[in-house]
């Protein structure tokens, strides 16, 4: 390896000169670099020479653009055989956000400053971007996370295939640890009567409800089972006789059968006995399908989620006045209103309050294992993060008294 001055004459005669690193690769193919600096060649000189006796060296010349390791990166999600609505998501990431901003740059040059440029750019809009199909506007920080989580995924696809060194995505996320803790004092936790329904409200809901409805409902509060579990749930998977649910499926946005999100996922929840009366019941009425679904179509097939929330889910709240303003008024001038949770998930988030709460408080005062177990969460740590806030502290009044009254005598 070698830097050497170079001198020549442009075509007005005038004397340029240059600084140029000549090396063999570690496969023997001669490549060259120029600078017009000399510190910034030895530089590159010295850092070239490690990359190469380490065997990871990959010269510009021959790397390939953001846009084309990002293209490997969907073949290999999609050979790991993850859900389509995930690989949807994935595809949206790369060609809507990533590759409009930054996909015919070459991997050599994705750094930290030029993730952080990318990543800003991104948050703030680039009307200077040829595209006028709604890539220019500026993205949300929920997007804009979620799209640098998918660029680190390609940079690490990339550096398993020897395409790069580094990964500048989470060299990032270790510079800005301080950052992301700064922005988590903000986070709002799930909430009583914001994001989980209070006890006075389920209670409405399920007085309100009847018939498919009351038992999906009742299903839904009293397992706390995701949407898509409820969606795939066999009659198979009911042990009427043991009380007991056990979830092996899911039935996903495209209305395929599929495994759980997780291995923890696959869970056995106990039924209380009204519900247990409520799905004997409903058994006999249940439409026949060759899938065996307890909450299928009149056809038996599987139900789509959009038609649960809107022929199910949301004419209930109404019913049960569980409603919120809308801010406007009808044809007759009277002030409209909307249900007040429009996601299923705040009966997953009520049945995690339900499993936490005390006795004395109408819950069943379970341990945050337990509730990881029933939620089917993959780590205790996602339980206490989104749910830590409501267990019980331990250090009431009385009990603080008495171990200062210990330490006083």
């Amino acid at each position: 390896m070698s830097v050497r001055k170079r001198k020549w004459k442009n075509a007005k005669g005038v004397e340029l000169e240059a600084w140029v690193v000549d090396y063999s690769d570690q496969h023997g193919k001669r490549r060259h670099k120029t600078f017009a600096k000399k510190k910034d060649a030895d530089a590159y000189a010295a850092k070239t020479h490690t990359q190469v006796l380490d065997g990871t060296h990959v010269a510009e010349a021959a790397s390939k653009t953001v846009k084309e390791a990002g293209e490997l990166w969907i073949k290999s999600c999609t050979a790991a055989k993850l859900e389509r609505s995930t690989l949807d998501q994935y595809s949206q990431h790369l060609n809507l956000h990533i590759v409009p901003y930054i996909g015919r740059e070459k991997l050599s040059r994705v750094t930290v400053p030029f993730v952080r440029a990318f990543l800003d750019r991104l948050r703030e809009g680039d009307e200077s971007l040829p595209m006028d199909d709604g890539t220019r506007k500026p993205r949300s920080d929920a997007m804009v996370r979620n799209v640098k989580v998918s660029l680190g995924a390609i940079l690490s696809d990339a550096q398993q295939r020897g395409l790069i060194v580094r990964n500048a995505v989470k060299e990032l996320g270790r510079s800005r640890a301080t950052q992301a803790n700064a922005e988590a004092r903000h986070e709002k936790r799930v909430g009583v009567g914001v994001d989980i329904p209070t006890t006075a409200e389920v209670k409405a809901m399920l007085k309100a409800a009847v018939g498919r409805n009351r038992v999906f409902l009742m299903t839904a509060v009293f397992t706390g089972m995701r949407s898509s579990e409820l969606r795939g749930l066999r009659w198979e998977d009911v042990d009427l006789q043991k009380a007991e649910i056990t979830v092996r499926q899911r039935a996903d946005a495209y209305y395929q059968i599929g495994s759980p999100k997780s291995k923890a996922g696959r869970r056995t929840i106990p039924l209380v006995s009204d519900l247990v009366k409520t799905l004997r019941e409903w058994k006999l009425a249940c439409p026949n399908g060759k899938l065996g679904l307890v909450f299928p179509t009149g056809p038996g097939k599987v139900e789509g989620h959009s038609n649960i929330i809107k022929r199910w889910y949301t004419p209930v709240q109404i019913a049960a006045s569980v409603t919120v303003q809308t801010g406007e008024v009808d044809d007759k001038g009277k002030p409209t209103v909307a249900a007040k949770y429009p996601g299923l998930h705040a009966l997953r988030h009520f049945y995690a309050s339900w499993c936490i709460n005390s006795k004395e408080d109408g819950g069943l005062g379970l341990s945050p294992k337990v509730v990881q177990h029933r939620l089917g969460h993959s780590t205790i740590q996602m339980t206490l993060d989104v749910y830590g806030h409501l267990f019980p502290s331990g250090d009431n009044n009385d009990v603080m008294d008495k171990a200062a009254s210990a330490l006083l005598v």
